[in-house]
């Protein structure tokens, strides 16, 4: 069975075809003209390049690819789902069938229309699954009790506002919430936050508690880091086993060298 990819911004579309590529696989690339890498070219065999509202040209295709799986990698940001881009009729019908607009209604309602032509879309770490944390500190220093203290309290805001779907992000500082995800993502929240309320900040990033691993997990890297050291964050946590993470030893390397602790829960 042949594999195709729908390959949004960011490294996530990269290392899915290095994941695939050491299990022996071949990809064909969806490439999403306002938001993949044009480095797409040189890693991939064979890519098409698609508007954001190509819909039928992205399943046209697949077809003459000969694609049973699909996996859907990298963001595309919200903003430009909402923007002025002229959608196909066949996504034109679906978002016409929507009640709402939704990442999840969005992308689960593709999912479908891809389902309809034969093409499952299935998780997209099948190829990455050593890029899941398990349970436990990742850093070498442990959260202290003010951050323990942070991270219990931010867990039940995370997990309602993932219920909601309204964001995957929060930052805490003295069990209070400082900044809440929507749809900027999880830099812009964090940098919000360090405006707000610079210094002692955790940062809480939770998958959804009914997480579908086909879209919109959650991905932290060393851009995250980066980002806590510009707003004064010292802590970050994250759902084991449903977070991927991007550049892990790279990533680590920083936090331990700024005195960050990252700690992935269940």
């Amino acid at each position: 069975m042949r594999y195709g990819l729908i390959a949004g911004n960011g490294r996530f579309p990269f290392l899915v075809l290095e994941g695939a590529r050491r299990a022996g696989v071949s990809l064909s690339v969806a490439a999403i003209r306002e938001e993949t890498d044009p480095e797409i070219e040189r890693v991939a065999e064979r890519v098409e390049w698609v508007g954001i509202g190509q819909l039928g040209k992205m399943i046209r295709f697949f077809k003459r690819e000969g694609v049973g799986r699909a996996i859907m990698a990298g963001q595309v940001k919200h903003v430009q789902i909402f923007s002025g881009a002229m959608p196909d009729m066949r996504m034109l019908r679906m978002l016409m069938r929507l009640p709402r607009r939704n990442t999840d209604a969005l992308i689960g309602a593709i999912a479908a229309e891809l389902a309809s032509e034969g093409i499952e879309l299935i998780d997209s770490t099948y190829f990455l699954q050593d890029h899941l944390p398990q349970v436990g500190t990742l850093t070498r220093r442990e959260p202290n009790k003010r951050e323990h203290g942070d991270i219990e309290y931010g867990l039940e805001v995370a997990r309602e506002i993932a219920r909601l779907n309204l964001g995957q992000t929060i930052v805490v500082r003295s069990r209070a919430c400082v900044a809440i995800e929507a749809m900027e993502g999880t830099d812009v929240t964090v940098r919000r936050a360090g405006q707000l309320a610079r210094g002692r900040l955790t940062v809480v990033k939770i998958a959804k508690p009914d997480q579908d691993m086909r879209f919109d997990v959650p991905v932290v890297g060393v851009p995250t880091i980066e980002t806590m050291i510009e707003a004064g964050a010292t802590c970050l946590c994250i759902t084991a086993g449903k977070t991927l993470i991007f550049d892990r030893e790279a990533m680590i390397r920083l936090a331990n060298e700024k005195n960050i602790a990252v700690a992935a829960v269940a």
